[in-house]
């Protein structure tokens, strides 16, 4: 669930050793120190200061963060919050972006990004799974690389959760001395924002939910991704992707290659060419194709977007199908493969159960150490406030039939599905979408 922008010129014609459960060790949140912004410095068009958040909210006085956040704007106005992707993306990088986004209506509102805890200068970096997966959710990654990222993590990936975002977030209103926050989330950005108006609803004016992960969280398995491929490419190019898949094994892959290149405005159509191409025997064009994205994808440092951040808050957050984040390593390979046992070929059509048990996000759970975090809620109503939600009807990395299972929980929520835009829309200059933002941002309330 990235939100990635593929820039590049192509070439072309997310089993193991017994380990225990592990032992809970967060105990009641003890009173921390009212937050504040310090060191404030001038960082292009905005006040780049630094809010110190403690790492373990049951220890304030142990180890701190310091979280980098930009704000722009009057100091007396209403305060809009960007909230980047991934999770293991920064988000200061991104605040000139939304200032585009808002148009006009930008300078009556006080723009803030900050960079989430294991994001961006301070991200975790672990240099073996960010080769092996760079921007990409999907990728698979070698177990060797997951473990040896949560082993240089250590303890301290408990405390990376979504939840530890979100407290992050409310820590941020108060120190801007905020009563409210306007949230503007991509991708993972609107699981923060749906999660934070959660545990928050009082505190929350309105919602922007761009490419929307729905609040519940998302299977592992990757199957609305699956499915959505069929509405994307059509019935004929789904048959030869079938086809391909079949022919050679290599579902996870292909999978990844058309998630990446549903990120931003559609491209031209001369991957789905190398498709069909491939589907009739000549795979030449398929391979460029595929080393060609590889190559960007797997180039993306853990500044840019932090695998192990990634790892942390995802395996975290999401139930796996054998169970919470607590679960022991032995027995989760034969949970996740009863799972996909369960799936029939026409639920896993155009790909395979292979695509669903081995891709990125399955991996990088399945081989994640236990640890005992908090479990998310399940679903409930968002507050009713002021939502509009935004999907591209080419997005395969946030499908739109998450958007409209998330507006069912969305009392004020407007869901607009945007024609022929991918991932990240307010990015790709819609103008009834950029207009609609603009709408919502402006409205008194």
């Amino acid at each position: 669930m990235r939100r990635l922008l593929v820039l590049v010129v192509l070439v072309a014609g997310c089993g193991g050793s017994k380990v225990a459960a592990p032992v809970n060790p967060r105990a009641t949140a003890a009173p921390t120190a009212t937050p504040v912004l310090t060191g404030a410095a001038k960082c292009g068009e905005a006040t780049c200061s630094t809010l110190r958040v403690p790492l373990d909210r049951a220890r304030p006085d142990g180890e701190m963060l310091a979280l980098k956040v930009a704000v722009e704007g009057p100091t007396d106005a209403p305060v809009f919050v960007f909230l980047s992707g991934g999770p293991g993306e920064p988000g200061v990088p991104f605040l000139a972006r939304a200032r585009k986004w808002l148009g006009p209506v930008a300078k009556r509102v006080r723009i803030v990004a900050v960079d989430q805890r294991g994001t961006g200068a301070d991200a975790l970096d672990c240099p073996a799974l960010q080769r092996e997966m760079g921007a990409s959710d999907l990728s698979p990654p070698t177990q060797d690389a997951v473990t040896s990222c949560a082993s240089k993590v250590g303890e301290k990936r408990q405390f990376f959760t979504t939840a530890d975002t979100v407290d992050d977030l409310e820590a941020l209103r108060v120190a801007l001395g905020a009563d409210k926050l306007m949230l503007d989330g991509i991708s993972y950005g609107t699981y923060v924002a749906q999660r934070y108006a959660l545990a928050y609803p009082q505190r929350v004016k309105a919602l922007v939910l761009d490419s929307v992960v729905p609040a519940e969280g998302v299977s592992l398995l990757t199957l609305t991704q699956m499915q959505a491929t069929r509405r994307v490419l059509g019935p004929e190019r789904t048959k030869a992707l079938a086809k391909v898949v079949k022919d050679q094994g290599n579902g996870p892959e292909l999978l990844d290659l058309l998630t990446s290149l549903s990120v931003g405005k559609p491209r031209d159509d001369g991957y789905l060419k190398a498709i069909d191409a491939a589907s009739k025997g000549d795979d030449a064009s398929l391979k460029r194709w595929i080393a060609g994205v590889g190559k960007y994808v797997h180039g993306w440092t853990a500044k840019q977007l932090s695998q192990g951040l990634h790892a942390s808050t995802l395996c975290a957050d999401s139930p796996g199908p054998w169970g919470d984040a607590a679960t022991p390593l032995e027995g989760r390979q034969k949970a996740l493969d009863d799972a996909a046992a369960k799936l029939t070929d026409a639920d896993l059509y155009p790909y395979d159960r292979e695509t669903a048990t081995k891709n990125g996000f399955a991996l990088q759970c399945l081989y994640w150490p236990p640890v005992a975090v908090p479990k998310p809620d399940g679903p409930r109503d968002l507050p009713d406030v002021p939502t509009l939600l935004l999907n591209g009807d080419r997005d395969l990395s946030t499908p739109y039939e998450w958007a409209q299972q998330a507006v069912k929980h969305a009392p004020g929520g407007t869901l607009m599905i945007v024609k022929g835009a991918g991932h990240d829309v307010q990015d790709q200059g819609d103008r009834k979408a950029l207009a609609a933002v603009r709408r919502l941002v402006a409205s008194p309330g």
